[in-house]
């Protein structure tokens, strides 16, 4: 299993309509959330294949806003690392 970090609280993000920006980093080392001057970084285990490492960067994001994953849509980058996501509350 890999090995994870504390997660930050993000419930704030949890609005309904919120568009939230993220770098996701695919093959990590270890699961983890990286907040600096408003920008989210999400770092994965999962490999960028056939959206594994999207799933689950939406998974991480939505477990640390305290929300189902299924609140979170991918609006863009479904093959990038810059992704952009959206809360619907």
């Amino acid at each position: 299993m890999a090995r994870r970090d504390p997660l930050p609280d993000l419930t704030a993000l949890a609005r309904p309509g919120a568009e939230i920006a993220v770098r996701v980093t695919p093959r990590a080392g270890r699961v983890r959330i990286e907040v600096a001057e408003g920008a989210i970084r999400l770092h994965v285990t999962e490999a960028p294949e056939d959206g594994r490492a999207s799933e689950a960067a939406r998974a991480l994001l939505a477990e640390a806003m305290g929300v189902a994953k299924t609140r979170l849509t991918l609006v863009r980058g479904a093959t990038s690392r810059e992704k952009l996501f959206r809360f619907d509350g």
